[in-house]
């Protein structure tokens, strides 16, 4: 096929649909071919894209935010959720266990980073 859209582009009129496509062929050729010399990297974004999903849809809420603090509050604690999802744990669970070790100002808090955290 990369070969078929070399030959051909220039054959084709880049503004009609055809010419589009092979355009955007060429322009991310190199993205395919890393993909399919290793196999480990992932052909989509889907779990990135699902998790930035609750911030699309709430964008207009956070418009409005009351104060610039508030907002950062927000933001940090939508971090903290979404690296808690993204690790595989509880949310619930994860937060309870966070605000009991925080109630005892302890002197480190590596342990509660969510690639840290050990779930009971």
């Amino acid at each position: 096929l990369h070969g078929w859209v070399i030959d051909n582009r220039g054959k084709v009129p880049p503004k009609t649909k055809l010419g589009e496509a092979m355009t955007y062929w060429c322009n991310q050729a190199h993205k395919l071919t890393t993909y399919l010399k290793d196999g480990r990297i992932k052909i989509n974004n889907n779990r990135v894209e699902r998790a930035v999903k609750p911030f699309v849809i709430g964008q207009k809420n956070w418009l409005f935010s009351n104060t610039p603090r508030g907002a950062t509050s927000s933001a940090i604690l939508y971090n903290i959720i979404e690296s808690a999802r993204a690790n595989g744990l509880l949310v619930d669970n994860y937060l309870q266990t966070c605000l009991e070790e925080l109630a005892k100002k302890p002197e480190t808090l590596t342990h509660l980073l969510p690639w840290n955290f050990k779930q009971s």
